[in-house]
């Protein structure tokens, strides 16, 4: 690299847009492989565009102080996008209504496993009880699991991490699995992604199949509020 082409570096690597444009980039390249793909699991372009982006950024020396500068509008965006959700759970509201029994019991089942097999496995290990209280609600949307580990004093920073890596792969195994325990029902299919996988299954699960996209939502939406009560409950001793 020659001076010219460092300097011109130097300034857009200090400019908030360029890393959000790659950012938007990165993600639209991936999506467009999906598509190419027809959306196999695998092909998850959530996972390839954090891949890309991370490629890019230990290749360029760019701190992740510095990336953040840039791409936090996208993460202001989370909120706006958590809230659309909304709108397929009203025009779906007839259908929800006539499930609330079975989403009521399958809420408190698998909030209740999802948080009590970190626990278990968290003890059979022998983690630091930090890392306990960074991980237990990693099944709940970022803001909210991010929020909980933040008051029960754990490390937001690896909250993240872990909410982010719990949403990826189960967005690329929700399907297959589903497809081995043979289970048809879209509303099943799509309550169990949201509520294990958060927003990150919600949108494998809107590229599925409409109904299953709108339980998703709904089971992310509950687990929310679930994980909130039941975590700081579990991990108060």
């Amino acid at each position: 690299m020659n001076d010219v082409d460092f300097s011109l570096w130097a300034y857009l690597s200090r400019t908030p847009l360029l890393w959000l444009s790659i950012t938007l980039g990165a993600y639209c390249l991936c999506d467009a492989i999906s598509r190419l793909l027809d959306r196999h699991p695998l092909a998850n372009p959530v996972f390839h565009s954090v891949i890309l982006v991370a490629i890019i950024l230990l290749l360029s020396g760019t701190t992740y102080g510095s990336y953040f500068e840039g791409a936090k509008f996208i993460h202001f965006l989370l909120g706006p996008a958590t809230v659309a959700l909304a709108i397929p759970l009203y025009r779906n509201r007839e259908v929800i209504a006539k499930s609330t029994l079975p989403i009521g019991c399958a809420l408190l089942v698998g909030s209740s496993f999802g948080i009590g097999s970190v626990i278990v496995l968290s003890s059979l290990f022998g983690l630091p009880r930090d890392v306990l209280l960074s991980i237990a609600p990693k099944s709940a949307t970022a803001g909210v699991s991010m929020g909980i580990a933040q008051s029960l004093g754990g490390d937001v920073s690896l909250t993240a991490v872990t909410t982010i890596l719990t949403g990826v792969i189960g967005a690329m195994t929700v399907t297959p699995l589903m497809n081995l325990l043979r289970i048809r029902d879209w509303r099943a299919r799509g309550f169990a992604a949201g509520l294990a996988v958060h927003g990150i299954g919600t949108a494998r699960a809107l590229q599925v199949h409409p109904i299953a996209g709108t339980f998703s939502g709904v089971g992310m939406g509950l687990n929310a509020v679930m994980t909130a009560i039941l975590v700081p409950f579990a991990l108060q001793n």
